[in-house]
């Protein structure tokens, strides 16, 4: 009867650090994943100048880019109608 509590109660603890390396294994995955800033604030650049290449995110920015570093070049018609 002994014995049978005792590797009841080992298996318990095994149990527990069963569970344990798990977790840390776990939380080390998730950390490793983690959160990939510059693959996020390039999806954030929808908008590219037709002139030079130059990705920005909303019409407002794109708009006071190209008045200011392309003066002389016509306005793209998706900015006409854009408050800057």
């Amino acid at each position: 009867m002994s014995q049978l509590l005792f590797s009841d109660m080992a298996r318990g603890q095994q149990k527990i650090q069963s569970q344990q390396k798990n977790a840390k294994k776990q939380a080390g995955q998730k950390k490793k994943q983690g959160h990939d800033q510059k693959a996020a604030a390039k999806a954030a650049l929808i908008y590219t100048c037709t002139v030079c290449r130059t990705q920005m995110p909303d019409p407002k920015t794109f708009k006071q880019h190209f008045e200011s570093k392309h003066p002389k070049t016509p306005l793209p018609p998706e900015l006409a109608d854009v408050q800057a």
